[in-house]
């Protein structure tokens, strides 16, 4: 029972790290990307690194996924709704 929760966890960290590469819209790939830390996070728990586990999620699914975010908005690949509205009366 326990070895099938394994395969499917890791199919499903696999489909996420094809995704994320193969994904064009940034945003969706770093939505995609805090899903398979959170993966990564499982996974860890599962080989009984607690300590790994929570490092992974804090970080990966965390302050990655925050940087990321700050990033995207600075290259303004996410536009706000006051930027849309702008960019619309303009």
């Amino acid at each position: 029972m326990i070895d099938l929760y394994n395969v499917i966890v890791l199919g499903f960290l696999l489909i996420c790290a094809v995704a994320t590469c193969l994904s064009r819209n940034l945003l969706v790939s770093v939505v995609i990307f805090m899903a398979y830390s959170l993966l990564m996070s499982i996974v860890w728990m599962l080989l009984q690194a607690p300590d790994l586990a929570i490092t992974e999620a804090a970080v990966g699914a965390g302050v990655t996924s925050i940087l990321f975010f700050i990033t995207l908005k600075k290259i303004h690949a996410i536009k706000d709704e006051k930027g849309e509205q702008n960019e619309s009366n303009e």
